[in-house]
């Protein structure tokens, strides 16, 4: 049984899913799906089309599935897909897709987007991501799953963030950011090696961790440049899944951003 506050905002086409709770003053838009058990607390706001699968979480004041922030945006249908179990913390927001960007922002399971992060305009996000506070996504976006964007990050858009890898608060990315890594601008951005901490929290062998940080080895501090290392990694490191996909994801240059090194 749904429990929705008589002084909230639901939209006749909506559609709510078993056990939603939907506190005072939220607004539900029309064409929102909330599946089964979803939260929306006080003033929250969901607006569609978009999709919530279940157990969502969304905060105060938070705004999922607005409008795209592009000024070529003339009210097409565009979308909102999410997966299970996310939270969206207070102030956040999460942008709804554009038709020259497939129309559609999609979120995978498990994510939390912490107070004041915002997800712009066709981003791609995986599933177990945390955006802490503050941190910014323009439009069309790729996170991979486990990634940890830092406090007041701001990433260009077109950017892809590779899984795992962990952005540390204040950095400013404009180019890939491979998995694995950690990315921190103390002077100028650059990559100071392996997540170790990070994939060690995920579960990661020291065998996994040590054949990645060979790899890193030879992508940052030998005299090989980038597609050298990536062949040199081919020769004697093939028989590590981590590794080969660090170079898959070196290899497929799908953005024009270049590699954060």
């Amino acid at each position: 049984m749904s429990e929705i506050d008589p002084r909230a905002i639901v939209s006749s086409t909506a559609k709510l899913g078993k056990n939603v709770k939907i506190g005072a003053f939220a607004v539900v838009g029309d064409e929102v799906e909330l599946g089964e058990s979803c939260i929306l607390e006080h003033h929250a706001v969901v607006h569609g089309p978009a999709r919530l699968g279940r157990e969502n979480h969304v905060y105060s004041f938070a705004v999922v599935g607005g409008d795209p922030q592009d000024l070529t945006y003339k009210g097409e249908r565009v979308s909102l897909e999410a997966g299970d179990r996310n939270e969206f913390r207070e102030f956040s927001t999460v942008n709804r897709g554009t038709v020259k960007g497939g129309g559609t922002t999609r979120l995978g399971s498990n994510n939390l987007i912490m107070s004041y992060a915002h997800i712009g305009h066709d981003c791609q996000i995986g599933d177990s991501t945390i955006f802490v506070n503050g941190a910014t996504l323009a439009g069309h976006v790729t996170v991979e799953d486990n990634a940890q964007i830092g406090a007041f990050c701001p990433v260009h858009q077109f950017c892809r963030i590779g899984k795992y890898s962990y952005v540390a608060a204040h950095t400013v990315i404009t180019q890939d950011v491979p998995p694995f890594s950690k990315i921190v601008a103390p002077r100028g951005t650059r990559c100071l090696g392996v997540n170790r901490v990070g994939l060690e929290r995920q579960g990661f062998s020291s065998e996994r961790i040590q054949s990645i940080e060979k790899a890193y080895r030879l992508l940052l501090r030998s005299k090989l440049n980038t597609s050298q290392a990536v062949e040199k990694m081919r020769g004697t490191l093939a028989d590590s899944q981590d590794v080969i996909t660090l170079v898959q994801f070196i290899e497929s240059a799908s953005s024009d951003r270049g590699l954060t090194k």
